[in-house]
């Protein structure tokens, strides 16, 4: 690599985007996040990082960082909707940590954006600065704001979400798929849950019932308890991490459930609502001295827990990959990029899908078959959390192909 290094601007502040920028700046490349919000914090929303994105962390120096916020689930707890019976159990800490050499955590949105931009520092970041168009000129691009300014770059990264405006500015406009269904969300103060018996030990709950499933874990380092409420409703399209919900209809949707999914949904006061989207995988992700990461790459749904650990894979991989490159290098790259992340996404998003009706099938035989297929879980999901994505990258030194 004897050329100039390129300056690459980041569209999104998520954390596929933040992470996408530590990586960059390890690396030597000078980088600019334009984020459209004016302040980096998503409330009422948690997330589960398994080992192959706690490895992440630690490539990118933000796991000590997050160690107190994120709190470590003892098993995954598999429950029958009406009566609690518990179908089947896998241990999270110890053994699993064992088997996969890093911890399966859930932290807080907010915690994860916050340990990132600490470590990569406010001055690369530039908030309310909302993109309305990425053109790519014959000496790299021209990323242009809602407020008028414009940014000139060698390379851009659209980690701007499902909506993607650089997505939609380089490939044309494409809908998002929606699943039929919507998601609850909220944080709970623990104290608020005291009488509940089971929650005094970390546990990540999965509540599998007719049409619809309800997920729980802690958060904060134990103080809270997330929850994630999923149900059908062809009504509800409106996608927002800000919308609000009704109790009332949550309660009522969960009717005839467990006392524990009940007593907990009666605890909320504002439950988020979001019509849950995804897409269809696209056959690029790159054109020229653009690409996309995350959500606005492989918008997946959250049946499998792994957008988040899936943005974080794509952002050190791509920002290792363009560390190899330089200014005349940058299209080769991101190709590389795109063929060493895509075929992964694909079968995630395609098993993200599958799930939705796994976790959703009335009583029966289906549901007895499934429940029995639960029980060699850990194996069956080793090809994801025992993945280290930057060992298909081979030799650190080694020049992008």
């Amino acid at each position: 690599m004897a050329g100039r290094r390129p300056y690459v601007v980041v569209v999104g502040g998520g954390i596929g985007g933040l992470a996408a920028a530590i990586g960059l700046r390890q690396q030597g490349i000078e980088v600019v996040v334009h984020e459209q919000a004016r302040e980096l914090a998503h409330q009422g929303a948690g997330i589960a990082v398994g080992a192959n994105g706690h490895r992440m962390f630690r490539e990118l120096g933000v796991a000590e960082r997050l160690k107190g916020a994120a709190a470590v689930p003892v098993r995954a707890d598999f429950r029958h909707w009406r009566t609690g019976r518990r179908m089947v159990a896998h241990p999270l800490a110890g053994a699993y940590e064992e088997r996969f050499e890093a911890p399966f955590w859930t932290v807080e949105r907010a915690a994860v954006q916050q340990a990132l931009l600490a470590e990569l520092g406010t001055e690369h970041v530039r908030l309310g600065a909302r993109c309305s168009e990425v053109e790519v000129t014959g000496r790299g691009t021209v990323v242009r704001f809602e407020d008028g300014s414009e940014a000139e770059a060698d390379a851009v990264i659209g980690a701007d979400g499902i909506h993607s405006t650089v997505r939609h500015s380089v490939f044309g406009p494409e809908d998002a798929v929606f699943s039929g269904t919507s998601g609850y969300r909220a944080l709970i103060p623990m104290e608020r849950l005291g009488h509940i018996p089971q929650l005094a030990e970390p546990v990540l709950w999965l509540w599998l019932g007719p049409g619809r499933h309800f997920i729980a874990y802690p958060v904060a380092g134990g103080t809270a308890l997330n929850f994630l409420a999923v149900v059908p409703d062809r009504d509800w399209l409106i996608e927002s991490w800000s919308t609000e919900g009704e109790t009332s209809d949550l309660l009522a949707a969960f009717e005839g459930w467990h006392p524990f999914v009940t007593e907990i949904l009666a605890a909320c006061e504002r439950p988020g609502r979001w019509a849950l989207y995804d897409r269809e995988p696209q056959r690029t992700w790159s054109r020229g001295p653009v690409t996309l990461l995350g959500d606005a790459a492989h918008a997946m749904l959250p049946h499998h827990g792994q957008g988040a650990n899936q943005s974080l894979e794509d952002a050190v991989v791509l920002a290792t990959i363009l560390g190899r490159a330089d200014v005349d290098g940058v299209g080769s790259a991101l190709r590389v990029y795109e063929q060493v992340r895509r075929p992964r996404t694909r079968l995630l998003q395609a098993g993200s899908r599958k799930n939705a009706d796994c976790f959703q099938l009335p009583d029966g035989p289906e549901a007895q078959a499934r429940n029995a297929r639960l029980e060699s879980l850990p194996d069956d999901l080793a090809w994801i959390h025992g993945h280290n994505a930057l060992e298909q990258l081979g030799s650190p030194s080694a020049p992008v192909v």
